[in-house]
């Protein structure tokens, strides 16, 4: 056992290098001043569709800017968001790319919470749903915030954000003029390679930039994966009241899945690609309205499949096992901006999507399934005293497929004192069954012979839905460096899909209601000059399962269920020091009881302990930059990810970024 390896010792370590960090400072003689502890409240674009300060959202946001971005050394957005409180996380490729989940890994995709990248969906309709090949869609170097909603959204954004919401929001190219490179290599087959250019004049600034991740991934599984992307932008000013930016990419995913010994879904390859192109058009009414049009088309492509042995059937011979597919998705979203004086603002607008998905393997047809929205939605932000702000909110979706669903939001920000802001609310969300769980026929047929079924849906679940209630506390307290925001919250969910799966074949059923209560909290603070601590905790319950009376889930699976851990904390500092140096620690640590694997579907009672360290130089020649960074991820023993036989193990590497 090494000096890391060991609880105690990695406390020592973390303190004296806090230590280390005051004693630098002292030693470069910078004294404090008034503006290390002025901070400007960020202003969050997504939660309502209003631009709106961080203490008068309606909801919990954690805002993770470019500072943090950098800092963490996280290489991919999903290792980023273990910093959001209440969130869980797995590095694991095995469902198409890692995933994230807030308030419990429910099943094997995230597809509660919906995900923005610059106003555009990037939720995959494929499978069940899911957010993970969508946080795969830009490198992380080319963002310049992300902004987290802890709670539902289906109010502005519809079905997909019945749990939360993440809004990724790319760098403006006229922030990025000129070239930049980056290159990491490390340990685990880590190479990374990243690159971008911008140019332009007054008349518009264009950004195009390509990279490459890629690693073994986590010992026990079957690595290697491989994320190649390529994404262009463009910021035009055609007249002095339009505004037009254009957006292309394409991404794509090759990694490993499966396992050793498991004729169902033994070790091979898959592969997972994705493109998109984007207009967005801002006109200018006046000096109190702004009218926006989005237009988006997107599609996907996903291969998977293995040689099944037929020989315990009797039959000499292998079978092609195929799961693969793609989709298409197209939107058209117009919304209206209106001010009235200082007191009253409105956004209101209408979105058709249209979603087409075509897999043999899932539904046994070569038909498109074919799944429309029509959505209509407003927020009114009014502010009925000085002190007191009331955002009233609302959506009405109507699908092609699952009917009519309606999701308000009312929310109460009471500003008690200029840095003091109390915040309740109530809103109710939902998700309607995705195509898979409403039209799911998954069979195997060899030379004419049905082998078996694995899913056949019956096409019988309704919109699952959730009532939210939250009280919330943001304090700012620049005078002492300090800020806190905290969030308590219940949400009842009612007829959750789950999947039967005691026999063949699979179904799916909204047989379980429950509720989440629980507390969150993140605290900054600034102790001295070019120093940054920051502390969040979650503590989160899932009560026990009421199933329906006539549930077939009663007769062997009752009681609690913890599919979050109770308690996860997470510590970062920060330090600036003499020499160009900057220093970064984070910890993150879930308790030991009784949780779900994200993704997995498999229970663990294994607390799971990370400690990164981050050390970065700036690097200056002449009017030209650069910083070189050594990482080093999980300092302390390996934990589970993902499924019990994985493990995240310690490993470094070292980046060098040079800009033009």
């Amino acid at each position: 056992m090494t000096f890391f390896d060991q609880p105690r010792a990695r406390t020592l370590a973390v303190l004296a290098m806090l230590a280390w960090g005051r004693v630098g400072m002292a030693q470069s003689e910078l004294a404090l001043s008034e503006k290390d502890f002025l901070s400007d409240m960020p202003i969050v674009l997504s939660v309502s569709r209003l631009p709106q300060r961080l203490d008068e959202t309606p909801g919990a946001v954690t805002v993770l800017d470019r500072d943090t971005i950098r800092r963490s050394g996280a290489r991919d957005v999903a290792d980023l968001l273990r910093l959001v409180p209440g969130f869980q996380v797995s590095t694991a490729f095995e469902n198409v790319a890692p995933l994230v989940s807030y308030h419990g890994a429910f099943d094997s995709y995230s597809n509660r919470l919906e995900l923005l990248i610059d106003g555009r969906s990037a939720y995959s309709p494929y499978f069940i749903g899911s957010v993970a090949a969508g946080l795969q869609t830009v490198a992380v170097a080319d963002i310049d915030r992300i902004e987290v909603l802890r709670g539902s959204n289906s109010a502005a954004y519809g079905a997909r954000a019945i749990l939360g919401m993440i809004n990724i929001v790319t760098r403006h190219s006229a922030d990025t003029l000129g070239s930049q490179a980056a290159l990491t290599v490390g340990e685990n087959g880590i190479r990374d390679a990243w690159a971008q250019v911008g140019w332009g004049g007054s008349g518009g600034t264009f950004r195009l930039s390509a990279d490459r991740r890629g690693d073994d991934s986590l010992a026990g599984s079957n690595g290697q994966n491989r994320v190649a992307r390529v994404n262009f932008r463009a910021d035009l000013h055609p007249s002095a009241q339009d505004e037009v930016q254009l957006r292309f990419g394409t991404l794509s995913i090759d990694a490993g899945k499966g396992f050793v010994g498991d004729i169902d879904n033994p070790p091979h390859p898959t592969a997972f690609g994705a493109d998109y192109a984007q207009l967005d058009w801002l006109r200018h009414l006046g000096a109190d309205q702004d009218l926006l049009l989005r237009l988006s088309h997107s599609r996907e492509r996903y291969e998977d499949k293995f040689l099944y042995s037929l020989r315990r059937l009797g039959i000499d011979d292998d079978y092609s096992v195929e799961i693969s597919g793609e989709t298409r998705s197209d939107v058209l979203s117009l919304e209206h901006t209106r001010r009235y004086g200082d007191a009253l603002r409105l956004v209101w607008g209408g979105e058709f999507r249209s979603e087409k998905t075509v897999s043999k393997a899932a539904y046994n047809n070569d038909a498109a399934l074919i799944t429309d929205f029509s959505r209509l939605f407003g927020n009114l932000e009014w502010r009925a005293q000085p002190s007191v702000l009331v955002n009233l909110g609302a959506m009405a979706e109507h699908s092609s497929v699952s009917g009519d669903n309606f999701a308000p939001r009312l929310m109460v920000n009471w500003h008690a004192t200029p840095s003091q802001t109390w915040r309740v609310g109530l809103s109710k969300a939902f998700r309607p069954p995705s195509n898979y769980e409403q039209f799911a026929d998954v069979r195997f047929v060899y030379q004419g012979m049905l082998l078996g079924v694995n899913t056949l849906a019956s096409g019988l679940v309704q919109a699952e839905n959730v009532l939210s209630r939250e009280i919330g506390y943001l304090g700012d307290f620049p005078q002492w460096g300090v800020s806190v925001d905290v969030r308590a919250f219940h949400e009842k969910i009612d007829g959750f899909i789950r999947q039967r799966n005691r026999t063949l074949p699979r179904d799916y059923a909204n047989d379980e209601n429950f509720a989440m209560k629980g507390l969150e909290y993140q605290a900054k603070w600034k102790p001295w000059s070019g120093a940054e601590i920051v502390l969040s905790q979650s503590y989160t319950d899932i009560g026990a399962i009421n199933y329906p009376p006539d549930s077939p889930l009663l007769d062997y699976q009752t009681g609690t269920r913890h599919a979050a851990p109770r308690w996860a904390t997470m510590i970062a500092y920060f330090q600036k020091l003499p020499g160009n140096l900057n220093l970064n620690l984070t910890l993150t640590h879930q308790d030991d009881s009784e949780t779900t694997l994200v993704g997995s579907g498999y229970s663990s009672k294994m607390a799971r302990t990370r400690t990164d360290f981050r050390l970065a130089k700036s690097l200056r020649w002449g009017t030209r930059r650069g910083e070189v960074a050594l990482v080093l991820q999980n300092l302390g023993l390996p934990y589970q990810d993902f499924v019990p036989s994985f493990r995240f193990e310690r490993q470094a590497f070292v980046t060098l970024r040079l800009d033009n």
